[in-house]
């Protein structure tokens, strides 16, 4: 089955997320997509990987995922090689799938359950999506388009989300209301002041609500070493579920004393590629949790072998889930077929929002679980009409 055509897709509205689809001579398209630098990942694909990749068998995924994993630069990044490689290669799964006539995760190893408990990460519907660069101090907050603007909820109204959500089956939430404090030092300190307001929505939930809910906590690698133990001594005693990248996972004995220095869980780390970069984590029990991104570290090949050596290592794996409806739908499917996912997370805001406005199915969300999609392959598709948005930039290559 040979690669005929390959098409990367972004549209100005969403200038984070890009799309690749890949045609073959069977008449097979497959759909991938990835975050971030929208504009690198078209040069990457068209300059470097569609020479490599056009006139190839689609159905011969681990070669193309070695060779373009172990290019002459970006390999064990999150650099845009990595990023369009990725997305190449869930396209490439979603093709075999639709070749063989099975969802996802039957090729994957078949289901190890029929669906998984989420979390809702608390953003808003504007978050990480309306421009190309955001940071601590603009997350979005201008725009408020329906029910679900939990990012200002959480700043404001804690309790009140945490009924929201346990009201609709959710059994998790995840904040991060450090990161205004991150900002104002560089994250090499918090002041006593910084800390109690930090401090003050992780309380009101559980004041209002108690353990009825888990309260996952981001950190956004925004902090140094001894500022990071400082917030997880002081949020010990409100029993978080998990630190979430603490710190940046480039220092992995740092990331091992942050682990050690708290009976709470660490998660890490979204921001990892390849199973190379895992396997030092896991071997220095940096990490409680393995979390990566299908978009991020190599594909959806790449993160069942990642999967699969955690479970080796006896922990856990959550698939992250703040990019793109493609992720999350590539996401649930190796959830299920993996022994040792732990949970899935979601964003309700981007589900129910603008997710929607993309591809023609999601992932089924209710009750605080989600289940996968059934039509071969991914089992969605982009909306018609996409490419012809005034908005719109297509590139293609061609045999």
């Amino acid at each position: 089955m040979k690669i005929t055509k390959i098409e990367t897709i972004s549209l100005a509205e969403f200038p984070n997320v890009i799309w690749i689809q890949v045609h073959t001579d069977a008449g097979h398209v497959g759909l991938g997509e990835t975050f971030f630098g929208s504009q690198a990942i078209h040069a990457y694909v068209h300059e470097t990987l569609a020479p490599q990749m056009l006139g190839q068998d689609a159905l011969r995924i681990e070669q193309h995922s070695r060779k373009l994993m172990q290019n002459y630069v970006g390999f064990k990044s999150t650099g845009a090689e990595i990023r369009g490689a990725s997305a190449f290669d869930v396209a490439l799964w979603d093709i075999m799938g639709q070749a063989a006539g099975m969802p996802l995760y039957q090729l994957l190893g078949g289901k190890c359950r029929d669906k998984i408990r989420v979390y809702n990460t608390c953003a808003g519907y504007r978050y990480v999506r309306a421009k190309a660069n955001w940071g601590t101090n603009d997350w979005g907050l201008e725009k408020s388009e329906g029910p679900y603007e939990d990012l200002d909820a959480f700043l404001n109204r804690a309790d009140d989300l945490a009924e929201s959500l346990i009201a609709e089956g959710y059994t998790g939430m995840k904040i991060w209301p450090f990161d205004h404090a991150a900002d104002a030092t560089g994250g090499n300190d918090i002041s006593p002041a910084d800390l109690k307001k930090a401090m003050l929505p992780f309380e009101k939930i559980r004041k209002r609500v108690g353990d009825k809910i888990d309260i996952h906590v981001e950190m956004h690698g925004l902090w140094n070493l001894p500022s990071a133990m400082k917030i997880a001594r002081a949020m010990e005693p409100l029993e978080p579920y998990w630190f979430e990248d603490p710190i940046r996972p480039s220092n992995i004995d740092a990331l091992r004393t942050f682990r050690e220095s708290t009976r709470i869980w660490t998660t890490a780390s979204e921001t990892l590629a390849s199973r190379w970069s895992f396997r030092e984590v896991f071997e220095k029990k940096a990490t409680s949790v393995a979390m990566l991104d299908i978009g991020w570290c190599g594909g959806l090949g790449e993160a069942k072998k990642i999967a699969t050596m955690a479970e080796a290592y006896e922990l856990p794996v959550a698939p992250h889930d703040c990019t793109g409806p493609v992720l999350l739908t590539a996401s649930v499917h190796l959830a299920m077929a993996s022994p040792n996912a732990l949970v899935q997370e979601v964003v309700r805001a981007f589900y129910f929002g603008w997710y929607r406005e993309l591809v023609d199915e999601l992932p089924p969300l209710a009750n605080g679980f989600i289940a996968p999609t059934e039509a071969p392959g991914l089992g969605i598709k982009l909306k018609r009409g996409l490419t012809e948005r005034p908005d719109a930039t297509v590139k293609v290559s061609s045999l």
